[in-house]
């Protein structure tokens, strides 16, 4: 395809943040830059001048910068950015006053919320009193079980301001799988809620809660915020007091926030852990400020009284990057609960309502749109949407076509891939490009992305590892109790020497965006040849019976065989529809890509995010144990793929 699907105008080049950054630098440092690669090239070349350039262009508050950047820039793991900093990233957070809008909540339309600037800095400062009459200080970790609501932000800046460390997960995590996350990390405060709503039913969470508090020993006080306006009690909690009860007697003033370390622990994310359990990744204030102040305002073209909405639980990366953007002076729009409740039209609603301009959602909720025919631009205004940001798994280039005919014909469509291992992304938009079906747009500022083969050589326009050859701002801090950062290392350092190994399958393309095709570790290899997964899938769900599949690579007679499973719309898997699979891979693909067994199944496991888990599943087809079942959504979907008839010839 030689002509792309959505191509800026001159306006909107000369206008967007990406072309005012770019012009800084060029002020900044004496320097001629043409275009955004230009800039990129600068970016990953001059490494230093570009971070502080970001830092300027933010203007971050700090008591310090310091006069060195990057220590040891050699060395990744090992490289540490402004060593001297002293700053807060909550003070960052809540550096715009006034009573202008800064958060709107709607909870499947039955609880709504909105939140002045003033607003959130006071809920914060109460937030922090109460903390500190519970003795939290600087390393200390607070954590919260909570829905995607305007509290949950409010509580993470008040533990921050103090130098506590956050960690969240969302409140359809089950007791086994909250307690594999947050019995690692020991924390001293727990934030919780009464309940919450989802596809029309209210679920309350306090029993689940009160098990989980009693096997958390380090754990001193559990607050309950309410979801609703109404008052809540706080049931059989444990060590529970409701923040109503807590906040009593205080008054807002002005907060004293801690002066830290650059590299102070901000965050403990976890991984996925379908695989074992999470690892605790700790990430640090400064590289995700810093991070985050690269991504958002100049790759995602976020200003000041923007209204931008990400579809995300607590327990996703993407909450926590929602929630930066607060830091620019941008509303967040915070919707908690089914996105298809009582409809596919419910974020669109939000949309039009709110007057979004950064649509954020998932490639598979674009692809469940697309299974509905539902056609936003037909029932929807939208005009208010610059911007569609779609992540979690690889965009289809029919999620592309589906997109520009469907939602909105004129919308910048912005596919990112990145990670909770980086709390940001390694490519993604940028508004003064042309989008390319299929294409993510660029390398983002700053990442020296490249693409290797086995051999640890860069290549361009075949398919290899990603890598990242340089380090940056949130190379995480390491892994919570990891001697030796023995696993931290083995993640992500041990395939090439001295580089970031991500384990995502990818292509560098003639326009030098970059294609993902699957994780490079759930990669398929029959006879050798390596085959990224999103290639069958694409095929695969282009036809109308399946509703969904999942492959993977069955060891099979000293080799691997692929195995295609599917879920369709209605009926049973017959011979025919076998054969159409498997003409239409063939058609498309390659004779290697082509399902050696294809098995209807009823439903495919996913994580809490929505991905699907190949790996999960390689696991139990193989008879090896799932160590973190409750890092799944739907756990019991596993056992539809244990010890089946058609994998044993």
């Amino acid at each position: 395809m030689n002509t792309p699907l959505w191509q800026p105008s001159q306006a909107q080049v000369d206008g967007a943040e990406m072309t005012r950054f770019r012009k800084r630098v060029e002020a900044d440092w004496g320097v001629e830059l043409s275009d955004s690669r230009a800039l990129w090239e600068f970016s990953v070349t001059e490494l230093e001048k570009f971070w502080t350039s970001v830092w300027d262009d933010a203007g971050i508050i700090a008591e310090t910068r310091g006069e060195r950047v990057l220590v040891d820039g050699d060395k990744m793991p090992g490289a540490k950015w402004f060593p001297d900093a002293r700053l807060n990233f909550a003070e960052n957070l809540l550096r715009n006053r006034g009573d202008g809008e800064a958060m709107v909540f709607n909870g499947e339309g039955k609880v709504s919320r909105r939140l002045s600037f003033d607003e959130v800095y006071d809920q914060v400062s109460l937030l922090v009193q109460i903390l500190e009459k519970l003795g939290v200080g600087e390393g200390d970790r607070v954590c919260g079980y909570l829905p995607n609501m305007p509290e949950t932000v409010i509580a993470m800046a008040a533990a921050n301001a103090l130098g506590a460390v956050w960690s969240s997960c969302s409140p359809d995590f089950g007791e086994q799988g909250v307690l594999d996350r947050f019995g690692q990390i020991e924390p001293k405060v727990m934030f919780c809620t009464d309940g919450y709503w989802y596809n029309g039913k209210r679920h309350d969470v306090r029993g689940k809660t009160a098990a989980i508090a009693k096997q958390l020993p380090s754990l001193e006080k559990v607050i309950l915020i309410p979801y609703g306006d109404e008052d809540a009690d706080v049931g059989d909690i444990g060590k529970a007091v409701t923040y109503a009860d807590a906040a009593e007697g205080l008054v807002p003033g002005q907060i004293a926030f801690r002066q830290l370390p650059f590299d102070h622990p901000l965050y403990i994310m976890f991984s996925s852990g379908t695989t074992g359990a999470p690892k605790c990744i700790v990430h640090s204030q400064g590289g995700t400020l810093l991070k985050h102040a690269s991504e958002q305002p100049i790759h995602c073209d976020v200003r000041k009284g923007d209204r931008v909405f990400f579809f995300t639980t607590c327990g996703w990366m993407m909450w926590n990057w929602l929630a930066t953007n607060i830091a620019w002076g941008a509303v967040l729009l915070l919707y908690d609960g089914s996105p298809f409740y009582p409809s596919g039209n419910a974020l669109f609603d939000f949309a039009d309502a709110e007057k979004m301009t950064l649509f954020g959602t998932s490639a598979k909720f674009i692809d469940a749109l697309n299974k509905a025919n539902l056609r936003p631009c037909d029932t929807h205004d939208l005009s208010s949407v610059r911007m569609l940001c779609s992540t979690g798994s690889p965009l289809a280039p029919e999620g592309f076509d589906y997109v520009y005919d469907a939602v909105k014909p004129d919308v910048h469509l912005v596919s990112f891939s990145g990670g909770t291992d980086i709390m940001g992304c390694f490519c993604g938009g940028d508004a003064t490009s042309p989008v390319w079906r299929g294409e993510i747009q660029m390398r983002f500022l700053g990442m020296a992305v490249d693409v290797f083969d086995d051999e640890g050589r860069p290549i361009r326009g075949e398919k290899g590892e990603l890598v990242c050859t340089k380090p940056f701002p949130t190379v995480p801090l390491g892994f919570l109790n990891d001697p030796g950062d023995e696993r931290f290392k083995a993640a992500y350092f041990e395939v090439f020497p001295n580089t970031w190994t991500h384990g995502d399958y990818v292509m560098l393309t003639e326009h030098d965006g970059i294609v993902i095709y699957g994780r490079s570790d759930a990669t398929l290899n029959p006879g050798g040849v390596r085959i990224g997964t999103a290639e069958i899938y694409r095929q695969v769900e282009k036809l109308e019976e399946i509703q969904e599949s999942i492959v993977i690579g069955q060891e099979w007679d000293n080799d691997v065989r692929v195995v295609l499973f599917v879920v369709l719309k209605d009926g049973n898997l017959d011979d025919d529809l076998i054969q159409k699979i498997r003409t239409q891979v063939r058609n498309n693909c390659t004779p290697r890509h082509v399902p050696a067994k294809v098995v209807q199944v009823a439903d495919i496991p996913r994580t809490k995010s929505g991905k699907i888990t190949e790996l999960a599943v390689r696991d139990i087809v193989h008879g090896r144990g799932v160590k973190n079942k409750e890092a799944l959504a739907n756990p019991e979907a596993l056992e539809l793929f244990r010890d089946l008839e058609e994998l044993k010839s």
